[in-house]
């Protein structure tokens, strides 16, 4: 289960780096995007991508 935690993170961070290696400028602009959303924006942001990284696995598991 464990091989799968860290597979999963590096995974994760394999993706996390593709932004701001292949076009800085857009990770730059989506960044300061973001820093103007209010908390409850970020907050529906992030239920939203839990939500479907949790349906996304039970898809998998299935």
């Amino acid at each position: 289960m464990s091989d799968v935690l860290w597979s999963a993170l590096a995974l994760v961070l394999v993706f996390e780096g593709l932004m701001p290696l292949m076009a800085p400028g857009a990770w730059r602009a989506a960044f300061e995007k973001a820093l103007s959303l209010t908390d409850g924006q970020l907050r529906f942001f992030g239920l939203a991508s839990l939500l479907l990284g949790l349906a996304l696995l039970a898809l998998l598991q299935s």
